[in-house]
């Protein structure tokens, strides 16, 4: 069984966070759209695992993109909205779990969408990240191309070093402004 924790957020809910995964700490009353304590990579893919049921390469390729875009929108938690563009040839679309779990965007609260449009041809996934409020975001592509070295790790490694393996690779994916 799992050990809850209760953080208050803005409006007064209660959001009960698994605490055995470290992911928040916070006070009564404090919102949980602040700074975030860094995750280490096993709670990453402690985090992963929970939601997705596993963490193969493509779940810390999606938190690698997601922490790159807070950084550059210089946004903090629960600030960004993804519009997420799958390819139904590529084998899955876990990507996307590891950029909520990276922005906490969800589904629940309409700031991840599935598009209605495929990605286009030559593409895996491409998410366009901007903040919620509005402005400049960023388009990340992850190519087709960068598949085999993903399932390479996968099948050559554990979790931690699949973790380790993808946010040091370099060309996974490309990000480029969009207005």
């Amino acid at each position: 069984m799992f050990n809850f924790k209760t953080l208050m957020i803005k409006k007064g809910c209660a959001l009960a966070l698994p605490a055995m995964l470290g992911v928040f700490a916070a006070a009564p009353g404090a919102s949980v759209a602040q700074e975030l304590p860094e995750e280490t990579p096993g709670q990453w893919a402690a985090l992963g695992a929970r939601v997705h049921g596993g963490y193969g390469a493509f779940i810390p390729l999606g938190v690698k993109i997601g922490l790159d875009a807070m950084q550059r929108l210089k946004a903090r938690s629960r600030e960004l909205s993804v519009l997420y563009y799958d390819n139904p040839k590529a084998p899955c679309a876990c990507f996307a779990d590891g950029v909520a779990i990276a922005t906490t965007a969800s589904f629940g609260q309409r700031s991840i969408i599935l598009a209605a449009e495929a990605a286009p041809p030559g593409a895996a996934a491409v998410m366009i990240i901007r903040p919620r409020k509005g402005g400049a975001g960023l388009r990340y592509t992850i190519p087709m191309t960068s598949l085999p070295q993903l399932a390479k790790m996968n099948k050559e490694l554990q979790p931690l070093q699949r973790h380790d393996a993808v946010m040091s690779a370099q060309g996974l994916f490309t990000v480029e402004t969009v207005e």
